[in-house]
């Protein structure tokens, strides 16, 4: 995750001790982190999303946590310090002890989090959620209107979405937007950024497109299109820091976005390059994400790397405590994810961005070419800019 107002505007942040080891609380290297852990409390859905990672229906799917177990989870990712839990899905408010699970989790002092389309925020909710004290929700905007609506497989999505960021800010819980760029919603950039700036919404993640679920069925965005729409976030960003009234932009699933923000201010800011190399180079890119500092859960309590990447199972969290699955070191595979730079091959080993962008995003890689270890076929560098010196 590359927080471009961060790292771009030099704005300080939320979680900038954890990201970028700044300020009270930051651990002592990215390395030693605990995980920030998604936890899909539920397959079901209320929508047929094109790009879903679980492939979720509206339907029953047996095997999922019970009420005690799902209060032993919370109960050790507690003890464990767990720096933040995202509640996801399918759709997290259809699970028939949402409100119970998160209030026992805020109880337990866990810093909660919601990734939800918000088809089914009503302002009673919004004002539910926000009693319970999540630190954030997001609500998932794949494109404007008619764009969106097909991406969520029904017709009138983007007004519920839309009227779920308003429900949540009327009653003063923050709001964000999560958007995944594929080829259906590139264009849409500008106009996502209009909406953004017209609803006054505070923070937006934009996800590269990761080939799990149905999301393997979509077609990667051209590596011009991805560095255009880059740019565009980028100027957006530093137009709203220098407004004096900075949102909080990040990408999600890239971690060469890292690198391309870096040279571009290298030759707007030289000065200000060189601290956004010095804290890119602590947070260490994709070396110190999945199977670091992201894991996940799935529906059925499987415990992976990250959310993205089911088809490598750790171990399940009905047999034994999340923390103890994370902390074992018995399995070869994340083993190697944790040291990944002397496996990788090809453009990653070779560029000089390594220690920036730690190889890429892994499981798009396997996705892809079947090699665990061959280059992100997603990084949009070229090859005289992976080769490019870089400040100290």
């Amino acid at each position: 995750m590359i927080n471009l107002t961060r790292l771009y505007c030099d704005v300080a942040q939320p979680m900038d001790h954890l990201r970028y080891g700044r300020g009270h609380g930051s651990p002592t290297s990215a390395a030693e982190r605990r995980p920030i852990v998604v936890w899909n409390i539920t397959r079901r859905c209320n929508l047929k999303c094109v790009h879903c990672y679980q492939d979720s229906d509206s339907k029953f799917y047996p095997g999922e946590l019970s009420w005690e177990q799902c209060k032993a989870v919370v109960d050790d990712l507690a003890e464990y310090k767990v720096p933040a839990l995202l509640l996801s899905g399918g759709e997290p408010t259809i699970h028939p002890h949402f409100f119970e699970l998160a209030e026992y989790a805020t109880s337990k002092g866990l810093r909660l989090t919601l990734s939800t389309n918000g088809t089914l925020i009503t302002p009673e909710w919004a004002q539910r959620i926000k009693n319970i004290g999540f630190s954030y929700v997001g609500i998932s905007l794949d494109g404007m209107g008619a764009t969106h609506d097909h991406f969520r497989g029904k017709v009138g999505c983007f007004d519920k979405a839309v009227a779920a960021f308003r429900n949540c800010k009327a009653v003063g819980q923050k709001v964000g937007l999560r958007l995944t760029l594929s080829r259906h919603n590139i264009a849409d950039i500008e106009g996502i950024l209009d909406f953004i700036e017209k609803e006054d919404i505070e923070r937006v993640c934009f996800y590269h497109l990761v080939y799990s679920g149905r999301g393997a069925e979509l077609m990667e965005v051209p590596h011009e299109e991805t560095r255009g729409a880059i740019d565009k976030i980028l100027d957006r960003t530093a137009k709203w820091a220098a407004s004096g009234k900075p949102r909080e932009v990040l990408t999600v699933d890239q971690p060469v976005d890292g690198p391309y923000l870096y040279m571009r201010l290298k030759r707007e800011n030289p000065e200000r390059a060189a601290k956004a190399m010095e804290l890119l180079k602590w947070n260490g890119g994709g070396a110190n994400s999945s199977g670091t500092g992201i894991s996940n859960i799935d529906t059925q309590g499987n415990v992976h790397p990250d959310q993205f990447w089911h088809e490598l199972t750790l171990g399940n969290v009905k047999d034994r405590k999340f923390s103890d699955i994370w902390s074992n070191r018995d399995n070869a595979t994340l083993n190697a994810l944790r040291n990944r730079k002397e496996h990788l091959t090809g453009k990653c080993a070779e560029c000089s961005f390594l220690d920036v962008c730690g190889g890429g995003f892994r499981v798009r890689a396997l996705q892809m070419t079947g090699d665990l270890w061959a280059p992100d076929p997603s990084c949009y560098l070229n090859e005289q800019e992976i080769g490019q010196p870089q400040m100290v």
